[in-house]
């Protein structure tokens, strides 16, 4: 199955330029995906746009990441309400290093091989580039009413908007139309993939390219990936879920993907891993047997976490994941670093206690119901221990004697407390 074909039946085509299959089926041909650089990670936003590229490569074509390093000072109006702030050079720079480190992980940058992969940023031939120089050789190719025939500019200029558009927003289309227009006389690009919120831009460069020299461009979109429920993708209670694990642990990174419905499962598994269509088809047809498994969850979040951290990262969050449904170990616990800690055990109540008490020893029945309020009397925690039903750091309490001190606390600074399965507290020691 060639790469349109597949990706066809992955549901990864919004748009098509006539002629963009034929061109990939004569020859090798290179593409550009550009990236955004507002942040030092991408996010699973930007995980369906970097597939793009792998299977594009895959298919025996060349990629090309383009970091937006001058059109990150602009900020692209497509699909935007409001004006991006706009990036210091500093921050840029930090943004693209981390963005680099990222797309390495997924892109063959490295081997002799004709379809390498190749990292561009358009500062590189933007910064020496007059305004003069710019309406000059690229403003008279492309009319004002082009431009303003987009949808990106329509929204932002009609009733909807009560800001409107600024003009370096309005010239946006035209950088990135030169983006292509330069990767296409330099780099021999031909074809521009991306968001299909970006077919306007995409378009513009094409056109551009026909209009100044005469040749072949050729334009690709996928879909914006969305959930089934109508919320956005990729965005959680705490925020996006990004690819770096500082951002969002790895541990919290297997829970967004194991945590998605059935229908979404179903669509991600096409999207975002590299299974065949075989293996895809077989683990619907076993989830839909029994949808209460989990199978294609479970499948999705392994290969993702895999792929984006590592197998190790994947069986600690596996692992991290037992501890909270309650099939975890003391020993287990004590393996975790304290992000993957954390992540587990986000949101349960917090209490504080001095170091100095642990010190020297302090009975569970002071800790609990009087230096904290796990339990609001002696008399409920003596009966939840007599009736087997307080655990800390996944250790059964048998006996209201006893007395914790600094050597139980996990990673120098925790003690994790249980009450019956599901309650849990969190007891820090400062």
């Amino acid at each position: 199955m060639n790469f349109i074909e597949d990706l066809k039946w992955r549901g990864m085509i919004h748009d098509i330029m006539p002629g963009t299959e034929e061109q990939l089926k004569k020859e090798m041909t290179t593409a550009y995906v550009g990236f955004d650089p507002t942040s030092d990670s991408l996010h699973v936003g930007s995980f369906a746009q970097i597939m793009l590229l792998k299977r594009f490569q895959m298919a025996g074509h060349k990629p090309l990441a383009l970091v937006g390093g001058a059109t990150g000072m602009i900020g692209d109006p497509s699909g935007k309400s409001q004006e991006r702030n706009l990036l210091n050079e500093e921050t840029l720079q930090k943004n693209l290093n981390g963005i680099k480190a990222q797309l390495s992980k997924f892109l063959d940058f490295e081997s002799d091989s004709p379809n390498k992969a190749e990292l561009v940023n358009n500062y590189d031939w933007m910064k020496d580039f007059s305004f003069l120089e710019f309406i000059r050789d690229i403003g008279k190719h492309i009319t004002v009413n082009y431009m303003m025939s987009k949808d990106s500019v329509k929204k932002r200029l009609g009733e909807e908007s009560k800001q409107g558009m600024s003009f370096t927003e309005f010239t946006y289309q035209l950088v990135q139309g030169y983006d292509f227009l330069f990767l296409n006389q330099n780099r021999m690009c031909k074809l521009q993939m991306g968001g299909s919120d970006q077919w306007g831009n995409i378009v513009t460069g094409t056109e551009l390219i026909r209009r100044k020299t005469g040749g072949e461009a050729f334009a690709l979109t996928i879909p914006l990936v969305t959930k089934a429920d109508g919320g956005k993708f990729g965005k959680t209670e705490t925020g996006n879920v990004w690819l770096d694990p500082d951002k969002t642990s790895p541990y919290a990174f297997y829970q967004f993907w194991l945590n998605t419905s059935d229908d979404d499962a179903a669509k991600y598994i096409k999207i975002f891993t590299l299974l065949s269509h075989d293996d895809i088809d077989s683990l619907i047809e076993e989830h839909n047997k029994e949808p209460h498994l989990r199978v294609l969850q479970k499948k999705l979040a392994e290969e993702l976490t895999i792929m984006v951290h590592s197998r190790e990262e994947m069986e600690n969050a596996l692992e991290a994941s037992q501890i909270l449904f309650g099939k975890g170990t003391t020993e287990s616990l004590t393996k975790l670093d304290e992000r993957t800690f954390l992540s587990i055990f986000e949101g349960v109540p917090i209490f504080e206690v001095e170091s100095s008490k642990l010190t020297q020893g302090i009975g569970v029945l002071d800790l609990l119901a009087e230096e904290t309020e796990v339990f609001p009397s002696k008399g409920e925690l003596r009966r939840m221990i007599k009736g087997g039903g307080l655990s800390i750091n996944k250790q059964k309490v048998e006996s209201e004697e006893l007395t914790l001190t600094n050597s139980e606390l996990l990673n120098n600074k925790y003690l994790l407390i249980q009450k019956g399965k599901k309650n849990y507290y969190l007891i820090t020691v400062k």
